[in-house]
C-alpha cells in the first residue's frame, strides 16, 4: 500500500482516485472547491462530474494544498492541460526532491507545442515523471468495468512502480519505456476524434468514420516514427486502443464537441454551448506545427486545425480531404 495524492477532482481525478484505492492504496483526493470537499467526505459522491455514484468510504478529500503535498511523495496530476504550465509554477516549491509525478494529462501545450510531460520537466527540471495514458473513458472506467492501460516512464522500473500502483481487479496496467511515442499518440487522438464528431455532425456514416480513424491512425503513426518513437506504440493501448475508444463513444467529449461543430456548422458556437474541457480543439494547432517541424503530412489533423481556426468550415473541410491526391496505403511511409 503507497500513500497517493490526486491533484484534481473531476470526473477524471475522481474515476483515479477510485482505481487508486480500489488498488489497495491509500488516496487524498485535493480539489479547489470546498463544497465538492465536503460532498466527497460526507456523502462520498461528487455528483457534479459523476452523478450518484458512490466512491470508496476510505477515499478522503482536501482542499488545503499544504495539507495536499505533505500527505504523499507520489502525486497524480488530473488538471486541464491548458493550466498545466500556470499551476505547475504555482506548486513548483512544493514538490519535493525525491517525489514522483504522475501525469495523466493529453495534450501539447499551444505556445510551445511540447508534450506535457517536458511542461513538467521544464518547470521543475528532473524529476520522477511518468504516464498513465489509454482507453480509459471515465463514465465507463467508474463504474469499474474492465479498462487496460499504460504506464510510460523512460526508467524502466519507474514505469513498473506506476503499474503497480493502478492495478486492480478491473484495471489492467502494461509498462513502456516509450514515454514520447505513447504522450503524442494520447494527444493526437483528440484530434482524430474530434473529425470523426465533426463527420457524424455532418450526418455522415460509419464509411466516413473508418476513413478518418485509419488515416488519423496513420498519422499518429508517422508523426510518432519522425520522433523516433516505438512503433508498437501507436498500434497498442496509447495509440489505437485510445483512438477507438475515443472516437467510438458518444462519452468522449472530443467526438461529442466535433458533432456539435458539425451539426452546428461553427467551432464558434460549439464553443458557447459547451463549457467542458476539449483538448483536441487546442492541442490542433500546435500538432500541426509539430507536423510541419519534421516535415510529416497529416491532412486530417489540418483540416481539423483550420476548422478551429476558422479558415475552413466542416463541409469545406471534408471536401478538401476528398480532393487529396492519394499516394501508397502503407502504414507508415
Amino acid at each position: 500500500m503507497q500513500k497517493v495524492t490526486v491533484l484534481g477532482a473531476g470526473a477524471w481525478g475522481s474515476t483515479l482516485a477510485q482505481v487508486l484505492t480500489d488498488a489497495g492504496n491509500e488516496v487524498l483526493l485535493w480539489a479547489r472547491n470546498s463544497a465538492v470537499v465536503s460532498e466527497i467526505n460526507t456523502s462520498h459522491t461528487n455528483q457534479k462530474y459523476l452523478g450518484e455514484h458512490v466512491l470508496p468510504e476510505t477515499l478522503r478529500a482536501t482542499s488545503d494544498l499544504d495539507e495536499a503535498f505533505a500527505f504523499s511523495s507520489i502525486y497524480v496530476l488530473a488538471i486541464p492541460s491548458s493550466q498545466l504550465r500556470e499551476t505547475v509554477t504555482i506548486w513548483k516549491d512544493r514538490f519535493s526532491a525525491d517525489c514522483t509525478i504522475v501525469s495523466t494529462l493529453k495534450g501539447i501545450e499551444v505556445s510551445t507545442q511540447l508534450r506535457m510531460t517536458e511542461v513538467m520537466e521544464a518547470i521543475l527540471g528532473k524529476k520522477k515523471i511518468a504516464l498513465i495514458t489509454g482507453p480509459n473513458l471515465a463514465d465507463e472506467l467508474i463504474l469499474r468495468q474492465p479498462a487496460a492501460a499504460v504506464a510510460a516512464s523512460t526508467n524502466r522500473a519507474l514505469a513498473e512502480e506506476v503499474r503497480t500502483l493502478f492495478k486492480n481487479p478491473y484495471y489492467r496496467v502494461y509498462t513502456s519505456v516509450d514515454l514520447l511515442g505513447c504522450e503524442m499518440a494520447g494527444a493526437i487522438k483528440n484530434v482524430i476524434a474530434l473529425a470523426v464528431g465533426i463527420s457524424i455532425g455532418l450526418g455522415y456514416g460509419e464509411n466516413t468514420q473508418a476513413m478518418l480513424i485509419t488515416r488519423g491512425l496513420n498519422e499518429v503513426a508517422r508523426l510518432c516514427a519522425a520522433h523516433a518513437a516505438d512503433p508498437l506504440s501507436a498500434m497498442g493501448l496509447a495509440g489505437m486502443g485510445d483512438l477507438v475508444a475515443t472516437c467510438g463513444s458518444p462519452l468522449s467529449r472530443n467526438r461529442s464537441f466535433g458533432e456539435l461543430v458539425g451539426r452546428t456548422g461553427s467551432i464558434e458556437t460549439a464553443r458557447a454551448e459547451n463549457v467542458k474541457t476539449v483538448e483536441g480543439v487546442a492541442s490542433s494547432g500546435a500538432i500541426v506545427e509539430i507536423a510541419h517541424r519534421v516535415g510529416v503530412e497529416v491532412p486530417v489533423i489540418e483540416a481539423v486545425a483550420d476548422i478551429v481556426n476558422g479558415s475552413l468550415t466542416p463541409t469545406q473541410a471534408m471536401t478538401r480531404l476528398m480532393e487529396i491526391t492519394t499516394l501508397s496505403e502503407n502504414f507508415i511511409r
